[in-house]
């Protein structure tokens, strides 16, 4: 694997084969955050090829202060948080915490969460109803693997919200998770 700033200096020097390994060795962290965080398939695919068109457009402007995941990341949390911006209207994406916070003691028809096979699948599906700072940030944490600084300078949240919303996340999916088990039981 070629080292990023020979990439970089390829991809700013016209050549588009380097830009293609650069997008091959991003592609899964592009599409599974913007996934995570717009849920409609069609959207994601379609907010992803934008992210690297942002990329392409902006790489120049790359001064390595960060690693490139981290930079890239960061485009694609923006463009996808400016998506859902335009298609929720005015409702702003802290009333999606406040509205999750307030239900999610309520418990579904049973039923329909035994519909899960396993534990895993389970816990997949309520991140996917996470309000979206919860699911970006557990996303970006546990599954990318960045750090808190990492964190803040993608989504630009201070690094005490950061640490808020995943112990928040986190809890909330345990609760979750308990009840699921005890139904089970």
């Amino acid at each position: 694997m070629q080292h990023e700033e020979e990439i970089i200096c390829s991809v700013l020097n016209g050549d588009l084969r380097a830009f293609k390994v650069l997008v091959t060795q991003y592609e899964k962290l592009v599409s599974y955050m913007v996934g995570r965080i717009v849920q409609n398939q069609e959207d994601a695919r379609d907010i992803s090829q934008e992210v690297f068109i942002k990329v392409y457009k902006n790489l120049g402007s790359f001064k390595f202060q960060s690693k490139l995941s981290t930079w890239i990341a960061q485009i694609a949390y923006l463009t996808a948080i400016n998506h859902l911006k335009k298609v929720s209207g005015k409702r702003n994406l802290t009333d999606d915490i406040a509205d999750f916070e307030n239900h999610h003691k309520t418990t579904d028809n049973p039923e329909t969460l035994l519909i899960r096979k396993n534990n895993a699948a389970f816990i997949n599906k309520q991140i996917e109803q996470l309000p979206v700072h919860y699911r970006t940030v557990l996303t970006l944490f546990h599954l990318n693997e960045f750090s808190y600084t990492e964190i803040e300078a993608i989504t630009g949240m201070p690094e005490g919200t950061v640490k808020n919303y995943l112990y928040r996340a986190r809890k909330l999916l345990k609760e979750k998770l308990e009840l699921y088990i005890k139904q089970q039981g």
